[in-house]
């Protein structure tokens, strides 16, 4: 029996603490759910030492509300490479005033690649307000690759 092969979908956002990882763990679990033969990882474009542990509590403290098992994705926060890009099949960038410059400045040649949301940080948004949001988002996202599929 071969094993499925998936294609990768590469989540961005600035610190790989907060919205990329809520974005990779909810969208895995629903593409598992759903058989999609796609798996998210996620990346960040400007790390933060200041982040505490290896991921938000706003995160975690969502995704059990949602009854999300997290426990497998317990890393510290990764920053994203050109390797991360190359293997990517499809790139999302979380919020595009925060992320195109940051790409641009890191990764002009990979601008194209990118598609871009405008998921709000915590200093313009509430958790309450922004993960449910960005929930919205990667649904959407999950049905057009499913659409794509068929």
């Amino acid at each position: 029996m071969s094993a499925i092969s998936h294609q990768t979908i590469l989540f961005l956002c600035t610190g790989n603490y907060y919205r990329s990882r809520f974005a990779e763990i909810y969208f895995n679990w629903h593409a598992a759910q759903n058989n999609l033969a796609w798996r998210a990882e996620s990346r960040g474009l400007a790390l933060d030492s200041a982040n505490l542990g290896h991921m938000s509590r706003h995160t975690i403290g969502h995704l059990g509300r949602l009854e999300i098992p997290f426990t497998q994705y317990e890393r510290l926060p990764q920053d994203l490479t050109v390797q991360d890009l190359e293997a990517a099949h499809h790139v999302v960038a979380v919020k595009e005033t925060e992320h195109r410059p940051l790409m641009t400045a890191r990764f002009p040649d990979w601008l194209h690649k990118v598609e871009f949301w405008q998921v709000h940080d915590i200093d313009c948004a509430s958790p309450e307000e922004a993960l449910p949001h960005l929930e919205k988002e990667v649904t959407r996202l999950l049905g057009r690759l499913s659409a794509a599929n068929k």
